[in-house]
């Protein structure tokens, strides 16, 4: 399907851009993204990702907007203070972006709607702040074969890693077994999760792309 007029000045950028042009914005429109967790990760991705124009993002998270939030979970302002996290993102990405579609996903994520849920996408973000979370989203992906990109954060510093299941290294790799919780949590300083989480739109728009 061509891009409309709007589409066209939207997008002109990356049409002008070698080595992307009008072949690498078709399979943006084409693909399906989950990110899992609106916060410090999830805010600049998200973004990202809609500005670029993935056809379909599935936006997940079951936390309501706190006001310690707001100093890195971009997405939100003051007055999404208690507002669920699901809907306020989608709020301000659907007026980023009307091309994009979105799906809400205002749940928990769990071992048993884990595999259900990221079924439909092409590409997975792990955008959680726990191990639990980020260890399950590991372990299904695996397990369905499907790519997806870990990170993580805490005080100054950040990781990041894409897994290409059958082809690359996957978490449990790299860390067989998930670290205890920490009891108090360290930062992060507020513009570390928007470094990490903007990279990995950027993984994500490579694998789409």
């Amino acid at each position: 399907m061509a891009f409309s007029p709007e589409e066209r000045q939207r997008y002109a950028r990356h049409l002008d851009l070698p080595g992307f042009g009008g072949r690498g914005q078709e399979k943006l429109r084409a693909g399906r993204v989950l990110v899992v967790g609106c916060g410090g990760l999830g805010s600049p991705a998200l973004f990202y990702l809609a500005a670029a124009g993935v056809g379909l993002l599935g936006v997940m998270d079951s936390d309501h907007v706190e006001i310690s939030n707001l100093q890195r979970q971009i997405l939100h302002a003051t007055p999404d203070i208690g507002r669920s996290k699901v809907d306020s993102a989608v709020a301000r990405l659907r007026a980023l972006n009307p091309h994009v579609r979105l799906a809400p996903h205002p749940e928990r994520l769990t071992a048993g709607n884990a595999p259900d849920l990221f079924a439909p996408y092409d590409f997975i973000l792990d955008c959680t702040d726990n191990f639990t979370a980020k260890y399950l989203i590991s372990d299904i992906c695996v397990t369905a074969k499907k790519p997806f990109v870990h990170a993580g954060i805490s005080a100054f510093y950040g990781q990041i890693l894409t897994v290409l299941p059958g082809k690359s290294a996957c978490l449990r790799c790299v860390f067989p077994e998930p670290p205890p919780e920490p009891k108090v949590p360290a930062g992060p300083l507020g513009a570390v999760p928007g470094v990490i989480g903007s990279l990995q739109a950027v993984e994500a728009i490579k694998y789409l792309a």
